[in-house]
């Protein structure tokens, strides 16, 4: 008996036979079950953390109203507001002069002004210290230079953590903002300017409202990722509602005060995601299906070279130059520091990443077919299993090692005990624990390739294979894995490099001796040892290329 899919995109196989008896459990069926587990599993965080309240904490509150609650809240809302206007102004004026405008070095300025993305913050953020603190190079030899009348200035300041971020997270906005701009072509700028507008009215009043979609979701990717930070403002001492959860549960050893300030900083996530819905209405990012006319407009000479600066200057300020900065210092430090312990703080950081973009993957698969085959309210259900993303780091720690926590005491201890062998912890401070952590994170990133191939898969090909006996898991093995392997590769590659970047939820949940680059790094500059941080925080940048030149590659083929 076999049984076919009722909507395209989905797979089924034969009933299952035991005993003479035929069960109609189909492969769909239990791709179905799985993926509706894979959801339940991944809002049980939010559940918990919301569930942390039912713990009293007052003398930890009282002493965090006396003394810092209102600087966290005062510098978590400064800093997610100005990253998003800050990243919005930088990545549509950048996006803006790159598809409208030829200057001199446009073309190889176009894809290079994605190379930021490569570079996690928090390496940044301790290059730019390094640079420029006290004892820095630059501020040393000024004094030399100007001697009495130099005057020593504080980079360790609010206004350098957002600056920091902003040259980080810009890509978000570049990215689909120019994506946006080059899908309307020319053709409407021209339209406007018979219609007697001049190009400012044009770009103000058609250009930048079409591509406002785009340009609100690359800031609302900014602005979580902000929030998300531990690392950089970890360098600074900028404290926020990250750098709390962390001292409450390393400083306070309370788990539960923890819980309850990741829920705080959860609201913060949930109002940037509705102000995001707000603020993009009804519309929708598209792209038009034909090709547009696209025509760039000579700049005077000076014009030309001052936009050539400019999109230099953002370039060398926030890739090139920090990347030639750890060169230097990793020539400083001499290549001794590849020794044991580094190749094995790099082996398990490959293999964490590797293992979780294994896991990540499958189950994005899952969710994407299960969600193909589904009525509109499951793939509303469906879609929440992705609501991970919007999760900080810290915040999905605490809620994880809560669940896990719970499990081991009120599941796993008193079967250990019926058994007759002794009671310990079997999740808590376990490699499933930051596996799972990984997993919940970053299954949207692996769904939105996923996904995207999914689509463009024409129906008739499963649909003859079917005809032709095919069905089951030989169909998937067949047709459906191989004509996805585009798509699931960015997605494992994505996955990967996101893992080895990962720094608050691999700090707070990893195993004992299972550090990584990122802890490294942490570790290192937390003592302000600049340069034995630049060799780990070299390997993630190399490592972290690999989705830029994905992403250079699609705006190539764009």
């Amino acid at each position: 008996m076999k049984s076919s899919a009722s909507q395209s995109g989905s797979f089924s196989g034969s009933t299952v036979v035991t005993a003479g008896r035929r069960w109609p459990i189909t492969i769909q069926s239990l791709a179905k079950f799985a993926a509706i587990v894979t959801v339940l599993m991944a809002m049980v965080p939010f559940a918990v953390i919301l569930l942390g309240w039912s713990s009293d904490q007052t003398e930890v509150w009282q002493h965090l109203i006396a003394t810092q609650l209102s600087t966290l809240l005062r510098n978590t809302l400064v800093l997610g507001i100005a990253v998003g206007i800050g990243v919005t102004l930088l990545g549509v004026s950048l996006a803006w002069l790159t598809v409208m405008y030829e200057f001199p070095g446009r073309r190889w300025l176009d894809w290079a002004l994605m190379l930021p993305m490569a570079m996690p913050a928090y390496v940044l953020a301790f290059v730019v210290l390094g640079l420029f603190d006290f004892a820095g190079p630059l501020q040393q030899g000024l004094q030399a230079l100007l001697g009495d009348r130099y005057s020593y200035f504080d980079v360790r300041h609010e206004a350098t953590v957002i600056l920091v971020l902003i040259l980080v997270f810009y890509p978000y906005v570049y990215m689909l903002a120019r994506s946006a701009f080059l899908s309307q072509g020319s053709d409407v700028m021209e339209v406007a300017r018979v219609l007697g507008a001049t190009r400012r009215e044009a770009f103000f009043k058609i250009a930048l409202p079409m591509a406002k979609p785009a340009v609100v979701a690359g800031a609302s990717l900014a602005v979580m990722e902000t929030l998300a930070d531990f690392g950089t403002v970890a360098i600074f001492n900028y404290d926020t509602f990250t750098t709390a959860i962390y001292k409450a549960w390393f400083g306070l050893f309370n788990l539960q005060a923890a819980a309850q300030l990741a829920s705080l900083l959860l609201l913060f996530v949930g109002v940037a995601l509705l102000a995001e819905k707000q603020s993009r209405g009804g519309s929708r990012f598209t792209q038009s299906a034909r090709k547009q006319h696209q025509f760039r407009q000579a700049l005077s000479p000076v014009a030309a070279i001052a936009a050539t600066a400019f999109c230099l200057s953002i370039l060398s300020i926030a890739f090139i130059v920090p990347v030639l900065q750890l060169l230097h210092w990793v020539l400083l430090e001499g290549f001794d520091a590849v020794d044991q312990r580094y190749l094995g703080l790099l082996s398990r950081t490959l293999m964490l990443g590797a293992i979780a973009a294994c896991i990540t993957v499958a189950l994005a698969l899952l969710l994407a077919f299960s969600r193909r085959s589904a009525g509109a309210k499951m793939r509303s259900f469906y879609d929440m299993g992705s609501l991970g993303y919007a999760l900080p780091g810290s915040v999905l720690a605490v809620g994880v090692m809560l669940s896990f926590a719970a499990l081991d005491q009120q599941l796993i201890a008193p079967v250990m005990e019926w058994l007759g062998m002794p009671s310990r912890q079997m999740l808590v401070g376990s490699v499933y624990a930051l596996l799972t952590a990984y997993w919940v994170r970053f299954l949207a990133v692996a769904n939105g390739p996923i996904d995207s191939s999914l689509q463009q898969l024409r129906t008739s090909i499963p649909e003859a294979a079917r005809g032709l006996g095919v069905s089951g898991w030989s169909l998937m093995w067949v047709i459906y894995l191989p004509m996805l392997r585009p798509g699931l590769l960015t997605a494992v590659v994505l996955v990967f490099v996101d893992v080895m970047k990962e720094m608050p939820a691999t700090l707070l949940l990893r195993p004992y001796g299972w550090d990584t680059l990122a802890v490294r790094i942490y570790e290192m500059t937390s003592e302000g040892e600049w340069q034995r941080a630049a060799l780990p925080a070299l390997s993630l940048i190399v490592v972290g290329l690999l989705p830029v030149i994905l992403a250079v590659r699609a705006s190539a083929r764009h």
